[in-house]
């Protein structure tokens, strides 16, 4: 996407041999150019690129930091101030209403975020009071079900407000209720009314405007007209993998005054995070996000009962990743863990091979069952007479066995790179020291 272009300025400050006052310019247009691709809003980018233009050459160098460094920390901040806060939600007993307009991804973001809580201790359920789309009801119930979170609906009850009032009486005992309410394709006027009254009913303590990210400059009109309608607290934005325009709802967020609480980058559960602005920013410049991974690593390893420390090693056999595969898979693509990391650690990935799917690690499995002890704890010995016996015994092709130990190889470089004192310092709160 368009924030993306964020990264490239970056690596063009840190492979910049002069910092002047030309330079400093072109670095502000290339801001520019970046954030209004992204569809940010106008007035913002002027102001953010202002700033750092204006800091860049008139703010001393401070001791701990070149140059380089200095630009870069005044990009990374006048970027934080133009996203703002972030939503933190407690691990506490509340309720829940989410709304937004038709398309925007509502359903799945409910289901999603009540897994979210669901992982962290609070027990959940989830409430469909969508009568207007025939399909919300299935799928809601679909994924809850596939993800065990507690379901309630009245498939033919066209009351959307008895609905949630009996789902409330219902899920009485309940930490944390969520409702998935009605969207259109335009905020009308039975649709507010809908609205406030499933409000009065609820009385929820976080009102939540789901917004897509490809919405563009429209995000703004949007979560005005909604905010106005019936006060939302908050904001979660979907889709953001992909899309050219994510910067258009993450302005309109800032501009209306009200805080992100979650970012959604995909289909699957998992991309499903709490934003953060200071890890967010880091990501956008490509210094990765290391509280958010090493969060992500501390649950899965819970999870799964297994040592984050284990998890980590760099030295772990396949052994370890037969055991590990589970909780792997749980950690998302790989494409997406490196993006938590300072520049990737300059690891290179083939564009699919690191996908890994439940075929995928179902035909691992089956090759690592054909493998001997010693193969297992040393994946070294495994020379091309071994891979077409373990082949042959597995069912599977000689291509196939070197793709999981090429899986096995890049995974133990990543983990090796990221056991404990390989993340440096973190000289200013919030901003990460890269060494130049």
């Amino acid at each position: 996407m368009a924030l993306e272009a964020l990264k490239d300025v970056v690596k063009k400050i840190t492979g910049s041999t002069t910092v002047d006052r030309a330079f400093v310019e072109e670095v502000v247009r290339d801001i520019q150019r970046a954030l209004l691709k992204a569809d940010v809003n106008v007035r913002m980018v002027k102001e953010i690129s202002d700033a750092i233009k204006k800091k860049a050459l008139s703010e001393d160098v401070l001791p701990t930091f070149n140059a380089r460094e200095h630009v870069i920390k005044i990009v990374y901040e006048e970027l934080m101030k133009g996203i703002g806060e972030g939503l933190d939600i407690p691990l506490k007993r509340s309720r829940i209403m989410l709304v937004g307009l038709q398309g925007s991804g509502k359903t799945t973001t409910t289901a999603k975020m009540a897994k979210y809580f669901k992982d962290r201790g609070l027990k959940t359920a989830v409430i469909t009071a969508d009568t207007w789309r025939p399909a919300a009801y299935d799928q809601l119930k679909q994924l809850s079900e596939s993800y065990g979170i507690t379901f309630y609906g009245e498939k033919d009850n066209k009351d959307a407000v008895k609905i949630a009032r009996n789902g409330l009486k219902a899920l009485k005992d309940y930490e944390l209720v969520i409702v998935d309410t009605a969207g259109r394709h335009a905020l009308e006027k039975d649709l507010i009314d809908e609205m406030i009254q499933i409000a009065k009913v609820m009385e929820p303590e976080y009102k939540i405007l789901v917004l897509d990210a490809a919405i563009g400059q429209l995000a703004s009109k949007q979560a005005r007209a909604f905010h106005e309608a019936i006060g939302i607290n908050g904001i979660i934005i979907t889709k953001f993998d992909g899309t050219a325009k994510g910067g258009g709802a993450l302005s309109a967020a800032r501009e209306i005054g009200i805080p992100i609480a979650f970012i959604g980058s995909g289909e699957k559960v998992e991309d499903f995070d709490k934003f953060d602005p200071a890890g967010f920013v880091s990501r956008m410049l490509g210094m990765g996000d290391i509280k958010a991974l090493m969060d992500k690593v501390e649950r899965i390893a819970a999870q799964e009962d297994l040592d984050p420390e284990s998890f980590l090693k760099g030295t772990f056999t396949l052994k370890e990743v037969y055991k590990q595969m589970d909780a792997m898979k749980k950690m998302g693509p790989l494409s997406k863990v490196l993006d938590m990391l300072p520049f990737g650690f300059g690891l290179k990935l083939d564009e699919n091979a690191m996908e890994m799917t439940q075929e995928k690690m179902k035909k691992f499995r089956v090759i690592m069952d054909s493998m001997t002890d010693e193969e297992m704890l040393n994946p070294k010995i495994i020379d091309s007479s071994r891979i077409k016996r373990i082949a042959i015994g597995s069912g599977s092709s000689p291509q196939e066995v070197r793709e999981l130990l090429k899986y096995y190889k890049t995974m133990k470089n990543l983990m090796k790179k990221m056991k404990k004192g390989k993340f440096g310092k973190m000289p200013i709160k919030g901003f990460p020291k890269i060494g130049f």
